[in-house]
Formats: C-alpha cells, sequence, structure tokens
C-alpha cells in the first residue's frame, strides 16, 4: 500500500509542474499547484512514513503538525501575492523555486500529522486534526478571495486560448483551489479524526 502511494506521489509530480508552466492562465497554474501540495504530497508522505526518508521521523521536534500547518501557510499565502506572482511568471527559475516550496510544504505537513514511529502514530494525531483543519480553512478563505474578487488580481497570467476573460480564469482558478486544496485537507482531517474517536473508544 505504501509502494504505491509513494509511486503514485512520484507520478503525479511531473503533472503538477506540467499545468504550473503551461500556458493555462491561473486555472492551470492553480492546478499545478493543488497537485502538488494537496495531491501528490500526501501520497509522497505517506508513502515514507516510518522509513529514513520520514521527515517527522528525522526531524520529530521540528517537523510538528501545528509548526508545518504555518509553513504550509506562509508558503502558499506568499506565492498568491500578485506582487510576487508576476515576478514568477517572468522568471523560469522562480517558478521552479514556487513549485518545489509548494511540494515540500505539503509533504512536510502531511509527514508531521501522520505521526512517528518512535512516537506512535497516535503521539500527533489530535494536533494532526487541527492542523489540517486549520489548513483547510486558510485555503477556503484564499480561494475564495481569489475567486470572488471584483477585479482580475493576476492579470498578467491570462492566457485567451481557454477562451475565458481575465476574470472568469481567476474565478475559476480560486474554484480549483477550494475543491482540490480546501477539500483535500478538510476530508484528511475529517478521517484522522475518525480514527482519533476510533482510538479513545477502543
Amino acid at each position: 500500500m505504501r509502494r504505491a502511494s509513494l509511486a503514485a506521489g512520484v507520478a503525479l509530480v511531473p503533472s503538477g509542474w506540467a499545468f504550473a508552466a503551461a500556458p493555462l492562465g491561473m486555472v492551470g497554474h492553480m492546478a499545478g499547484h493543488m497537485i502538488a501540495v494537496a495531491v501528490a504530497a500526501p501520497l509522497l508522505a505517506y508513502g515514507v512514513a516510518g522509513t529514513r526518508y520520514d521527515p517527522a521521523e528525522r526531524w520529530p521536534a521540528i517537523v510538528t503538525p501545528l509548526a508545518m500547518s504555518l509553513v504550509e501557510l506562509v508558503v502558499v499565502w506568499l506565492w498568491h501575492l500578485p506582487a510576487l506572482r508576476l515576478g514568477v511568471d517572468s522568471q523560469p527559475l522562480a517558478l521552479v523555486v514556487e513549485q518545489a516550496s509548494f511540494l515540500a510544504a505539503g509533504v512536510l505537513l502531511w509527514s508531521a500529522v501522520l505521526g512517528t514511529a518512535t512516537g506512535g502514530a497516535s503521539d500527533r494525531r489530535a494536533a494532526g486534526v487541527a492542523a489540517l483543519l486549520l489548513t483547510s480553512m486558510h485555503m477556503t478563505l484564499l480561494g475564495a478571495l481569489v475567486g470572488l474578487a471584483p477585479r482580475p488580481l493576476y492579470a498578467a497570467m491570462h492566457h485567451a486560448g481557454h477562451g475565458l476573460d481575465t476574470l472568469e480564469d481567476q474565478q475559476l482558478g480560486g474554484v480549483v483551489m477550494l475543491l482540490v486544496g480546501a477539500a483535500s485537507y478538510f476530508i484528511g482531517g475529517l478521517a484522522m479524526l475518525a480514527g482519533l474517536l476510533r482510538t479513545r473508544t477502543a
């Protein structure tokens, strides 16, 4: 199961990069972000959980659920500042750094909430639930801000090829964040909460 998860995560990483780099406007770029941070990252973290490649196993005092949730929050919000987005769009190297930071932040957070073999997976489960739900909330807020903004925030990213105007492209990008990013962390938080409740009632 873990090998399959790791293989799926590795296979999805290039897809995220392809979407982020393709001339698909805000929709494609947001899809690339969400594949990295909310789809590939949990698969990779689960695939390496408990091994020597597990960040939470290697640095348990640093890679904690709430700390990594804050790291992920800073990464996601920072890269969506309009001024920084403009710089990324004009510098290919910045796009590489951006996409890599999304993937790293996601792997660190999911690794932290899954717990460690030395401490036991249940040690961090309550903090993990809080961390995932907090992440879902801030992604929901950012997705709503992007999708409901009355004017284009990322006009330089627009590409007319997909038939959407600049504002429609941005609105659909916000929807992608809500449907993929916020949902991934919300479902993960609920699943961990269900496991925690089962453990406590057993």
